[in-house]
């Protein structure tokens, strides 16, 4: 059996939450990298690329995909839905299908409390008026 001795563990501090998620700061990611993001099996993400319109990514000229973060977004929502939530395939789309047509209602805002234009403009000027003045003092 090899274990680590306990000086070599982490930590409890150390040890993220089951809620933390690291993402890269980069902007694509190879299938491995989301696989092990997501911790979803590759031949998984493949399957889910053929059942679910919503996961599409885009291909680099090799053919290898390239998964942007909101593709890794929708395979978390999959996995939750599918593993967690215990949808079926079926039920999953379904659910994404009216996620997104619910995403695409245009939010009605209310602008009552919100300064008329000539009131902005004014606001603009005496900034504009108070920045000359300090350039004036920062070049005398």
């Amino acid at each position: 059996m090899n274990e680590l001795p306990l000086s070599t563990l982490p930590a409890q501090s150390d040890v993220p939450s089951a809620t933390t998620v690291y993402m890269p700061p980069q902007t694509y990611f190879s299938i491995r990298e989301v696989s092990q993001l997501t911790e979803v099996k590759p031949y998984v993400i493949r399957y889910w690329e053929s059942q679910f319109a919503a996961l599409r990514p885009a291909r680099r000229e090799s053919g290898q995909r390239k998964f942007m973060q909101k593709d890794v977004d929708v395979i978390r929502k999959i996995k939750e839905l599918l593993y967690d939530r215990r949808f079926t395939i079926a039920g999953a789309k379904q659910f994404l299908k009216r996620a997104t047509r619910r995403g695409t209602t245009q939010l009605n805002l209310e602008l009552e409390d919100t300064p008329t234009a000539s009131q902005t403009l004014d606001s603009l000027r005496s900034v504009r008026k108070d920045l000359e003045e300090a350039l004036k003092i920062l070049k005398s």
